[in-house]
């Protein structure tokens, strides 16, 4: 739920962090999407000033758009108020506190982990050949070698028939949690099915990070970690795959992407993954961006690498991200032919159970605004909810700000809609849907009845950075504007 309940998140400038910090003497310098400076959480505990810039390594940083800030180092985290709470009390000669023990779901979810991970075994070790050459096979990734999964630490797990990729913790090495994958066949078609553990939003595994090294300055950044093994074995380049693909690039996993002067997003073969590396490269800062168009010849690195295709090549045509504000047509010319080659996917994503507001709308597509009005108890609310909510089992980033009723009872509707059955006679049947419905990329405001219009729109800019939301739903625009605001062109 956003914000927390004690209020919004108080907003800071990139100017008040900057003079916050030569106020205090504390030396800093400009990265792409973050400060970095000295840690206050590595050196000795005395009372001191902090280490002159020369002698520590800068593993703290300062997101500049929220003010957050992790260290790498120690893996402390918090809010801007935390960062200066701790400044404050390094000046008292208080010891600032080092991340503390992980909560209990995240050990259960650790424990957990380490157990599928003794079962599974490397791919390489399964009992005879042709059942590692019918294991590959089924996942597509013949042409990736023992080396490749060795290298990236991949396993299998024979119970589950599902691939086990690893998240290591880039401080210590030990192991922080799983990503399982499984194929399911839907007649011709195949599908990928994911899980994690711990669940989907405390996982923030960026895959092939350990391997990383420090002097790596090029990296490219995927949408799935067969993505990023295909394309280290084809190019040799540091490849990374987001935790969540195209959905969302949560901003605590910045810090780790600093060191790089160039970036190229290279997210899968949809119009989709070329949104979503457009607001990535946003994120990342756009001068350091380069973005694989999706195309015929532009497929999925693994796909790329399964077709024989010269991935290499690939990558060295990729576009910068930061186009210039005025172009020619010659430089729109490739995505004009895109958008007609892909007429279905530029008309937006389909609603699987609406058909015949298909028809109507053709989509979500972002950037859209679509008013549903009627009289009160005509089943707007009803509506909606089921609208949102098969746009959100599709993997779209959704907001709600229900100002007319509470969250309780919206998210109650919603369940009800998600499981289509009624609960209240099956409560056995709860735990099961609730973890499922846990898992959709769905996220409400806490505001009810009349609201301050900038309150609303700064807390939706602040969900829109931290978890790439694309789609927000206002209900409704009477209770949020209240009465007070007549003279305001509403």
């Amino acid at each position: 739920v956003l914000p927390s309940p004690e209020g919004p998140v108080p907003s800071v400038s990139i100017t008040e962090i900057r003079q916050y910090l030569r106020a205090q003497g504390i030396p800093f310098h400009d990265g792409y999407s973050c400060l970095h400076t000295p840690s206050l959480f590595t050196d000795s505990r005395e009372s001191q000033p902090p280490p002159p810039a020369t002698s520590a390594p800068y593993t703290l940083f300062i997101d500049k758009t929220t003010g957050s800030f992790l260290c790498t180092a120690t893996l402390a985290e918090g809010t801007w108020q935390d960062f200066q709470a701790n400044v404050e009390l390094r000046h008292r000669g208080v010891p600032p506190a080092s991340s503390e023990e992980p909560e209990e779901d995240t050990r259960r979810a650790r424990e957990d982990a380490r157990c599928i991970w003794e079962r599974a075994v490397p791919l390489w070790d399964l009992l005879d050949e042709d059942e590692t050459n019918k294991t590959k096979a089924v996942f597509g990734i013949s042409l990736v070698t023992d080396t490749t999964l060795k290298r990236f630490g991949v396993r299998y797990l024979r119970a589950a028939k599902s691939l086990v990729f690893p998240w290591f913790s880039p401080r210590d090495a030990t192991l922080k949690g799983l990503k399982l994958v499984r194929v399911e066949k839907k007649g011709d078609a195949i599908a990928y099915v994911e899980e994690t553990l711990p669940r989907f939003d405390s996982y923030r595994n960026l895959f092939g990070l350990p391997l990383v090294s420090r002097r790596d300055t090029e990296l490219v950044l995927t949408g799935w970690e067969l993505d990023a093994l295909a394309l280290h074995q084809a190019t040799g380049v540091a490849s990374l795959a987001l935790p969540r693909g195209a959905t969302c690039l949560p901003p605590a996993l910045l810090p780790y992407l600093e060191q790089f002067k160039r970036i190229t997003l290279w997210l899968g073969e949809d119009l989709r993954s070329w949104e979503a590396a457009k607001l990535f490269a946003r994120k990342l800062s756009l001068k350091r961006c380069s973005l694989v168009r999706p195309g015929d010849l532009q497929p999925r690195p693994l796909e790329a690498l399964n077709q024989g295709l010269n991935l290499t090549k690939i990558l060295r045509a990729a576009l910068p991200a930061s186009h210039k504000s005025i172009v020619s047509f010659r430089q729109l010319r490739e995505e004009v032919f895109g958008e007609l080659v892909n007429t279905e996917q530029v008309a937006g994503i389909k609603w699987a159970r609406f058909p015949e507001l298909n028809k109507l709308l053709k989509g979500h597509r972002r950037g859209e605004l679509t008013i549903f009005t009627g009289p009160t108890g005509s089943g707007k609310t009803t509506f909606i909810s089921e609208y949102a909510l098969d746009l959100c089992m599709q993997g779209v980033c959704t907001l709600w700000g229900s100002f007319e009723i509470n969250n309780v009872r919206l998210a109650k509707i919603m369940l009800t809609q998600f499981a289509a059955q009624r609960l209240e006679d099956q409560l056995e049947l709860y735990d099961e849907w609730a973890d499922r419905f846990e898992d959709l990329p769905l996220y409400f405001m806490t505001f009810h009845g009349q609201q301050n219009i900038k309150t609303v729109i700064d807390t939706m800019q602040h969900a829109v950075y931290m978890y790439d939301i694309t789609h927000v739903v206002v209900d409704n625009l009477q209770f949020m504007m209240g009465h007070e605001h007549l003279s305001v062109d509403r």
